[in-house]
């Protein structure tokens, strides 16, 4: 049985809806405001005092990028020193230097959210909640 362009397309929207669900949270602080949200650290640490369920979940967010910072500073020293010593090519160690970020801050994040346990919190939650409460604090809407 045929069936029509509306129904195929209804059915792949309905399929990557369920899939990239984060968009639809986070799609009202990301597209179609006029001023950006802007916020300090004083502002994040007020929400953590403030909020006892997300609190910990976006602290434990914050400091699991401090791993995934250094394991991305260690990955390109290593990655590119090692390029540059076995092939002394400038072009290859930038290229190395560039990969070793990029997989060291994937392993340093993998890390990370392993000794903070960030699968047991829902971050995504956490984040959400805290750009709700930024903008009811500073009272900006979309």
């Amino acid at each position: 049985m045929a069936e029509t362009g509306d129904s195929v397309f209804g059915r792949m929207k309905e399929f990557l809806s369920d899939r990239f669900w984060f968009v639809e949270k986070c799609h009202k602080f990301i597209n179609g405001r006029q001023k950006p949200l802007s916020w300090s650290d004083s502002d994040v640490n007020a929400f953590i005092a403030t909020d006892p369920v997300h609190g910990p979940a976006l602290k434990s967010a914050r400091e699991v990028t401090k791993f995934a910072a250094a394991g991305s500073a260690l990955g390109a020293v290593n990655l590119a020193g090692i390029a540059w010593k076995y092939s002394k090519s400038p072009h290859g160690t930038a290229l190395s230097l560039a990969a070793g970020a990029v997989f060291g801050w994937t392993f340093g994040h993998e890390i990370g959210n392993h000794y903070h346990q960030l699968y047991r919190m829902d971050t995504m939650g956490a984040q959400v909640k805290f750009l709700e409460w930024l903008e009811s604090k500073k009272g900006v809407s979309s």
